[in-house]
């Protein structure tokens, strides 16, 4: 690096900060970088950089966000905005054009290709711009280390406030720290020794909180130093969006929609509100609150995506609100109802204690002449209905169609199960080893006349509003293990999974009535395997553990579903007597993602096995997923690589092909 300073460059990455940081510092660029976008704006300016890095890989809503926030500095600045995606988001630049970006780079990419593309972008800021006018301070905090003289250079506004000399000795510096703060500098002096760039945060009387940015020039052997203050005044607005971890706000979502008001397709609004939020505020303050919105807004935001795949907005409105809008189909749209309601149902963790809350939710359809505010409040009137309610989860703004599926479903259910409508397919669970099919997961269907297939999660959550819950698993329970004990010769060996549900753990007397069951059906205790959700046994452990050893002790085998879900605790795996964890298909996909993805996976299998679990992957789709997985350590795995769930008369025909 030459004697010229380098130019700066703002980074705002939420998983990989430091290996960006890395890169930008050997290319020469003085680097400003950031893991969270509180502040962003603020940052970003202070920096003086023409170009703003945002890293959305493996953090699509917190990036989108965080370009928002950025738009109006960028723009007004004569500046650049580089966004980094993954490779299966490349459909979602648009909306990051739409937010104010004007470069992005797709994963995986190479080192050279990240360095010419912050240079394309700056190149651009300076056409746009001409000369750009940095906006920090005029007379910048900061100081450089001569390794070789052991020499230090103070900057003159960084000198006049801490009150000492220009070209003090480096004890100097460290001695205006408090001791706790020694500690943290020289951690961070160690670090930088053996890579580009490091930083670390503490206190100066009279500015509040910096961080001082550290760059070690090896060539020149020399640190510097950028200090940026932070500022005392809380920025309300970035903590809020911190807080729900990169939700957009109301403002952002009303901008989203009349942008696509104005092309004039199709859009539906749904409007999300969780039930009894204002108690757990009350009872356990508002930090549980807020952890309680995350939660919410992340389950919210797992549902769109994996039913309306991308494009959708998810945005909290305020309170305990939250707003999904898309342009999908109205199929798409009951699935992403279904998705959400059962995700809403499932219990939360609030400080010691567990917490059931549920939703109620309002739907709109754009009509012709409905700008942003006229839909939403078609929306809102529409759960203001649902709110006012005795029994329905969804009402649906005056357009002629039908309430939601668990409404209608509740009412059919008691019906449909007296007639025999419910029916089961099964799912194989494959050994990677070799490939054959060693056992299925039974899954229950239900062909609705009108709304089509229903799946368990809506199945169940209509059996709740019914109060059907004990009657529904006693009819799936009898149709599977009467199906499989009639298992033709070729399914002879195959292991057979069901699913417990939290009622079902909860009634006296279970252990020996399933039992009895089993027993009357003519199946094989020793061939089945009984699954249990992470989100059944979290009400009582210790009637989960009892019954569950009763259970294995009669030679049946245990298995913990969906395990990294959300529910994820050791204490299931060090109390409760299992065989199997199977890890749930987010986190199973997850192995394809960035390096700190796989090491989650590795960490749960290793975990597992080292518990002598045996592991099974769940939603395993690809070629790729199955390598990784068996790579780590997974033994067996299900999804659609091998199979959707199907019928027995299918699987007869799928055990007879060779295994690949």
């Amino acid at each position: 690096m030459s004697d010229v300073d380098p130019a700066p460059l703002y980074i705002l990455s939420f998983r990989q900060r430091d290996e960006l940081a890395a890169l930008g510092a050997r290319a020469g660029w003085q680097v400003v970088a950031a893991r969270r976008a509180e502040g962003a704006e603020r940052r970003f300016l202070a920096s003086g950089s023409a170009v703003a890095v945002i890293d959305a890989r493996g953090a699509l809503s917190d990036g989108l966000a965080a370009a928002v926030a950025l738009d109006g500095a960028v723009g007004s600045n004569g500046g650049a905005m580089l966004v980094l995606v993954s490779r299966g988001d490349t459909d979602a630049i648009p909306r990051f054009y739409d937010a104010g970006a004007t470069h992005f780079l797709a994963s995986p990419f190479s080192e050279a290709e990240f360095i010419q593309s912050v240079r394309f972008a700056g190149r651009h800021a300076t056409r746009m711009a001409g000369e750009w006018r940095a906006t920090a301070p005029a007379d910048p905090l900061g100081w450089r280390l001569d390794l070789r003289e052991r020499a230090l250079q103070i900057t003159p506004a960084l000198a006049r406030l801490l009150a000492i000399a220009e070209d003090s000795a480096p004890r100097a510096l460290l001695r205006t720290l408090d001791p706790g703060e020694r500690r943290t500098a020289l951690d961070a002096l160690r670090r930088v020794a053996t890579r580009p760039a490091t930083a670390f945060a503490h206190d100066i009387t009279g500015v509040g909180r910096v961080v001082q940015h550290l760059q070690h020039d090896a060539q020149a052997q020399r640190i510097d130093a950028l200090v940026e203050p932070l500022g005392s005044v809380p920025d309300s607005t970035a903590a809020m969006r911190d807080a729900l971890a990169g939700a957009r706000d109301s403002g952002g979502a009303r901008r989203w929609l009349d942008r696509r008001l104005a092309t004039g397709a199709p859009l539906s609004v749904i409007l999300i509100a969780l039930n009894r939020f204002e108690m757990v505020n009350t009872a356990y303050g508002r930090a549980a609150g807020d952890a309680l919105l995350r939660g919410a807004h992340r389950r919210i935001a797992q549902a769109a995506r994996e039913t309306l795949e991308k494009g959708a907005l998810v945005a909290r409105m305020g309170g305990s609100e939250f707003l999904v809008a898309t342009e999908r189909p109205r199929a798409r749209i009951d699935l992403a109802i279904e998705r959400i309601v059962g995700a809403m149902g499932r219990p939360y963790v609030v400080g010691d204690a567990i917490a059931v809350l549920g939703c109620r939710i309002g739907m709109a359809v754009r009509g012709p002449a409905d700008d942003a505010t006229a839909l939403l409040r078609r929306a809102g009137t529409a759960l203001a209905d649902a709110k006012a309610s005795d029994s329905a989860t969804l009402r649906v703004a005056a357009s002629g169609e039908q309430e939601a599926p668990i409404d209608r479903l509740a009412a059919e259910l008691g019906p449909a199960i007296d007639r025999g409508e419910i029916d089961i397919l099964f799912q194989p669970q494959v050994a990677m080893a070799d490939g054959r099919i060693v056992g299925v997961e039974a899954l229950a269907r239900w062909e609705h006349a009108t709304l089509g297939t229903i799946g368990a999660d809506l199945l169940f959550a209509a059996a709740a509003r019914a109060d059907l819950e004990i009657a529904l698993s006693d009819h799936i329970q009898h149709i599977v293990l009467a199906r499989a004990a009639a298992w033709p010769l070729a399914l002879a060996r195959l292991r057979l999974s069901l699913n417990l549900t939290a009622g079902d753990i909860a009634r006296p007397g279970f252990a020996d009535l399933f039992l009895d069951r089993i027993g009357r059906s003519g199946f094989a205790r020793t061939r089945l395997t009984l699954e249990i959700t992470e989100s059944g046994l979290i009400e009582d452990l210790n009637i989960a553990a009892t019954l569950l050893t009763t259970l294995r002790a009669a030679g049946c085998r245990v298995a913990i579903d969906d395990f990294g879900t959300g529910y994820s605790s050791l204490a299931y795996l060090k109390s409760l007597p299992l065989d199997y964890l199977k890890i749930d298909k987010k986190l199973a996909q997850d192995i394809t993602g960035t390096a700190r993805d796989r090491v989650v996976v590795r960490g749960v299998i290793d975990m597992a096995r080292s518990l002598g679990l045996s592991v099974i992957a769940e939603g395993v789709e690809t070629q790729e997923q199955l390598e990784l997985l068996a790579k780590e350590g997974c033994q067996y795995y299900q999804g659609f690589l091998c199979s959707e769930a199907i019928s027995s008369v299918a699987l007869v025909e799928l055990m007879a092909r060779p295994a690949s």
